[in-house]
């Protein structure tokens, strides 16, 4: 009797699904999906954004009370952020600013960001930054009589590589102790601080100068290519994202990177080995970091001193730039740039409108803070389908146990 009956993939199918079909029926499909998938990563970055203009806005309104005299001024968020618009990307040499400043952060940002595609949180970025800095310098004193030819690409060489030896320490701490790198790149910190420190003021010291600093790094500055200070090391860094890309993306070294940070365990039972991936990872970030010091010294500073202030500003905001970047090269190119413009607009922002240029530093604060509580945004806003930084975030805490990793 059930065998004259008309199975599921023995019955026709209908004529209505197959006639219609033609080359591009499906592109405005494909497209929808294609919309609907950049949209769930995008949102959450672009609703922090949002949330922290609103917040920097109430902000400067209730402290604009409290100087002697003043009333409470509603306008004035808007010409704060219109001056920061202005003097960011509202003339020529704002913009050129804006990629100076975004530069290093791109290479500091990949480099976290490369860092949690393994499961590894990189805070290390300020250590690897001077390291990375001071060796471009002794580099091009090494190299100060071969011309620039030979001179430059050398002291960007010497600079990378000594950020990815710093990188390396924890990297390998981590690989075969266990040891967790958050706090060894902390730690890493601040020895390099006291390591720039003794160079400067002792073996690195430009002779007969009333303040520590190092000699001049002569025929290895950088060309300059547009503007006053476009220098070539910006080429460099938007250089690096397309090439990280392809790493990550169409390699098997940055499958195997990937895979590490999802599950070390389930990679290390498919052949893949968790120890190398994560040393040559750390290695990597520290490259790009040290990266990052290079071209600010050649770039732009020409001479290296003992403060750090610098490398502790452009360390710790990449850490949010790869955050608000999905920890994805592009968007951390994206996320570098605004914040590059930020920087660049502060100067004008206090000019025009009496807003501390601190203000920058609250609003990148509160960008990180919303990017950490997207759960909770994505409940408050019932924004469904769209992806939090959740699993980014779990990487600052999580590790693969107190043993080595086999």
């Amino acid at each position: 009797m059930t065998a004259d009956k008309p199975t599921l993939a023995s019955a026709p199918e209908p004529a209505s699904t197959t006639s219609n079909k033609g080359p591009g029926s499906h592109s405005p499909q494909r497209a929808r999906r294609w919309f609907a998938q950049l949209w769930s990563v995008i949102a959450m970055p672009i609703l922090a954004i949002f949330l922290a203009l609103i917040v920097g806005a109430i902000v400067i309104v209730l402290t604009s009370v409290l100087e002697p005299g003043a009333s409470m001024d509603l306008g004035l968020p808007l010409r704060a952020y219109q001056a920061l618009w202005q003097g960011s990307l509202g003339s020529e040499n704002g913009r050129i600013t804006t990629l100076v400043q975004a530069a290093p952060l791109i290479l500091a940002g990949l480099g976290v960001a490369l860092g949690f595609k393994a499961g590894l949180f990189n805070i290390g970025g300020a250590g690897q930054f001077l390291l990375g800095a001071v060796g471009c310098v002794v580099g091009a004193l090494a190299a100060q009589d071969y011309g620039p030819i030979v001179a430059i690409p050398f002291s960007v060489v010497c600079g990378a590589l000594a950020g990815a030896a710093w990188g390396f320490i924890p990297g390998f701490l981590k690989a075969f102790s266990g040891a967790h790198e958050v706090v060894t790149t902390i730690m890493l910190n601040f020895i390099s601080y006291a390591l720039i420190s003794y160079l400067i003021t002792g073996p690195l010291r430009q002779p007969r100068s009333p303040q520590p600093v190092s000699p001049s790094i002569g025929d290895a500055a950088l060309p300059i290519l547009f503007g006053r200070d476009g220098h070539l090391g910006i080429l460099l860094a938007f250089a690096a994202v397309p090439i990280v890309w392809f790493v990550l993306y169409r390699t098997t070294l940055g499958f195997e990177i990937r895979a590490v940070g999802a599950n070390p365990d389930a990679s290390r039972y498919a052949g893949m080995k968790p120890r190398r991936l994560i040393t040559l990872t750390m290695s990597a970030a520290g490259l790009l970091a040290g990266l990052a010091g290079t071209i600010n010294i050649l770039g732009l500073n020409h001479q290296m001193t003992t403060a750090s202030s610098n490398a502790q500003t452009v360390g710790f905001d990449a850490i949010t730039v790869a955050l608000l970047g999905r920890s994805h090269p592009v968007g951390v190119m994206f996320a570098a740039l605004l914040f590059g413009m930020m920087r660049a607009g502060a100067g004008l922002m206090q000019i025009n409108a009496g807003v501390p240029a601190e203000l920058v530093d609250l609003l990148e604060a509160i960008i990180l803070f919303f990017l950490v509580a997207s759960p909770v945004l994505r409940r408050v806003f019932r924004l469904r389908g769209v992806k939090s930084n959740l699993g980014t975030t779990e990487t600052m805490s999580r590790t693969y146990g107190s043993e080595a990793i086999r």
